[in-house]
């Protein structure tokens, strides 16, 4: 079940307002609306991040991962051209 909505007081800077103005007039919505899917996109995208994190610590403390890693590396090594300085 929902919760009820609860109401945000928060001051926005001028550039804050901008940011906030140009979000509702480009989508057609309210500022009210700009401000909830700014912060709903803002959190799913901060979930991304974390997800990828942890998945890249993953791989990098996985032995076959990090061996295949070095393998790769070492082949790219041995095919680069040499960069003149």
């Amino acid at each position: 079940m929902a919760s009820p909505s609860q109401p945000l007081s928060l001051r926005l800077g001028a550039e804050g307002q901008r940011a906030l103005e140009t979000i509702a007039r480009k989508r057609g919505i309210t500022r009210a609306e700009a401000a909830r899917q700014a912060i709903a996109e803002t959190a799913e995208r901060e979930s991304r991040r974390a997800g990828l994190a942890a998945e890249v610590a993953r791989l990098a403390e996985n032995p076959v991962d990090r061996a295949e890693r070095e393998r790769v590396m070492a082949d790219m090594d041995a095919v680069a051209a040499d960069w003149p300085e």
